[in-house]
């Protein structure tokens, strides 16, 4: 199972900086995810940012300093999923991974069918994730929606395995990054049958990481790397 950093390693360093890249990297996982968003000045920059509040909140680095600190000797080693926030910016992205000699170790995601497509033609190597579902919010935070969100959520489960394996198999995609409540025993056989990867996303849990494991998924993504290495599950063996 592939150990992947969530912005690095946000629970222990602010996410999407060197500092939580340095962090991943000494905790021990095999790739580095961080989130690419475009500017809204209309300068065309690219930010490592999860959204415009994130980005407003701070001082983000820029697609062009993210890259050139993972680039260094340190993460020679190291995958990177690379999650696109919006669609509109994938050619740039891709001749920005490609100038950092990066894009043969990107796994580049999104959530948005088109830019799925897009990625695919300007780049038909490259490796691409779809990432499942498309929320602003947990909607499971609100007493008032967590009924109807749990028969939603049964509802997902039956159905996106077959949507899943259609979209692999039709090559619009290569993995699925999916959120862990919708990760059944059935997507995770479906979707490796169709010669897909399955990453889960966000966990920071460590019985859950356990669970995961034992389906047999390609990744778990988690904002505290040092969990892979819990003494209690000896995930670290």
């Amino acid at each position: 199972m592939r150990r992947v950093g969530h912005k690095g390693a946000e629970l222990i360093a602010p996410g999407n900086t060197p500092e939580s890249f340095d962090a991943a990297l000494h905790a021990g996982v095999d790739m580095i995810e961080f989130d690419v968003l475009r500017k809204r000045d209309g300068s065309g920059r690219l930010l490592l940012a999860h959204d415009y509040e994130d980005a407003d909140s701070r001082q983000p680095l820029t697609l062009d300093q993210g890259l050139a600190h993972l680039a260094g000797e340190a993460f020679a080693e190291l995958e990177l999923d690379v999650d696109l926030k919006l669609p509109g910016y994938e050619r740039d992205v891709l001749d920005a991974l490609r100038s950092y000699g990066l894009l043969e170790r990107a796994l580049i995601c999104t959530q948005y069918p088109q830019s799925l497509a897009a990625l695919r033609a300007l780049e038909p190597r490259a490796r691409i994730g779809w990432s499942v579902p498309r929320l602003r919010r947990d909607p499971f935070r609100t007493r008032a929606l967590a009924l109807p969100s749990l028969v939603g959520l049964q509802v997902a489960r039956a159905g996106f395995p077959p949507r899943a394996t259609a979209a692999l198999r039709a090559r619009r995609c290569d993995a699925i990054m999916v959120h862990w409540r919708l990760v059944t025993g059935r997507l995770v056989r479906e979707v490796l049958a169709a010669g897909g990867e399955l990453y889960v996303w966000t966990v920071d849990d460590p019985a859950r990481i356990r669970a995961l494991e034992a389906l047999g998924v390609t990744g778990v993504i988690t904002g505290d790397p040092r969990l892979f290495a819990s003494r209690d599950g000896d995930l670290a063996g």
